[in-house]
């Protein structure tokens, strides 16, 4: 009897870990609106990260072509889209409470956004015009909000994630053949952005990598290639910082599984603040950003240094 009863203790511990964190698709719901951010796990491994020499279309930016390992992540389906921006925007849910993961972080001390120059929500669609760091800050509240760690990819993690183990040019085909059905791009966009997910998605289950609009990441942009792959830190130029994935301006070649953009001060050309707003990019309507949730929490001081600080942009 012993015997079964502490088998029965030991299935039950294990039953209730596994529902703690099970590596599986989820939603995270957001407690003061029926809104929820569709999760889907990456498993991790080792990949060849950049472009080889003969690939059309390819910068030297691309290279050269490196291993490199990433752990396991759970990324966004989609692009984030106005609607789960607002909560962040607004701040009206902040003392709604919910039940919430490992991670213990004050809501009030976060930082709030200042108000967009031109509101361009459109329900279902991405959010744009924001900055690499309204993009981490909105993570830092939903961190806070949910008790679960998110922050933007790393540009190792995002190529990963968009190849979904394929080595061609494209996450689909070597040579962009269907890419009507996969991406928003100059060929099929009309030149304005689309809603989220209605085209197909990758291998991983994720919409929109290739086209739609551009996505940030955390790392620095270095024309030469991969030869700065540190995460940003309060002491370097803001900018230039990588964007991937290309967006509906983009030719073909640009929405490449490893195809760079980077960030232009030309982006906030109209901004008429002194100093330039740290929220928004008056001119930069192709830029939106998604999240990952690292498997493995990491420690305060990690996910603080993941947290992108504000520059001040004179």
């Amino acid at each position: 009897m012993r015997s079964f009863l502490l088998l029965s203790a030991l299935l039950l511990l294990s039953a209730v870990h596994f529902a703690q964190d099970p590596f599986e698709p989820y939603s995270q719901a957001i407690a003061g609106s029926d809104l929820v951010a569709a999760m889907m796990p990456v498993t991790g491994g080792v990949f060849q990260m950049g472009s080889p020499e003969d690939e059309p279309g390819r910068n030297s930016d691309e290279g050269p072509l490196r291993q490199v390992e990433v752990e396991d992540f759970w990324m966004s389906t989609l692009e984030v889209s106005w609607d789960i921006y607002e909560l962040f925007l607004y701040r009206k849910i902040d003392k709604i409470s919910q039940s919430k993961g490992a991670v213990v972080l004050e809501i009030d001390g976060i930082s709030s956004a200042t108000m967009p120059y031109v509101n361009v929500n459109r329900t279902g669609y991405p959010a744009i015009n924001v900055t690499q760091y309204a993009a981490s800050q909105f993570c830092r509240w939903l961190t806070a909000k949910t008790g679960n760690y998110y922050r933007l990819p790393t540009e190792a993690e995002w190529e990963y994630a968009c190849r979904a183990g394929s080595q061609g040019a494209y996450s689909f085909s070597s040579d962009g053949e269907s890419l009507e059905n996969v991406a928003w791009y100059r060929g099929n966009s009309k030149g304005k952005y689309h809603k989220s997910g209605v085209k197909s998605p990758n291998g991983f289950g994720l919409f929109d990598m290739h086209g739609n609009v551009a996505e940030w990441v955390l790392d620095r942009y270095d024309p030469k290639g991969y030869l700065s792959t540190g995460i940003v830190t309060p002491e370097t130029e803001l900018y230039p910082r990588v964007v991937r994935g290309g967006s509906f301006r983009d030719q073909p070649e640009r929405v490449r599984s490893a195809a760079r953009g980077f960030s232009k001060k030309a982006w906030k050309q109209r901004d008429p603040q002194f100093p330039k707003s740290l929220w928004w990019h008056t001119d930069a309507p192709q830029i939106g950003f998604r999240i990952v949730r690292p498997k493995s929490v990491p420690s305060r001081e990690e996910m603080e240094e993941y947290w992108i600080k504000p520059i001040k942009e004179y």
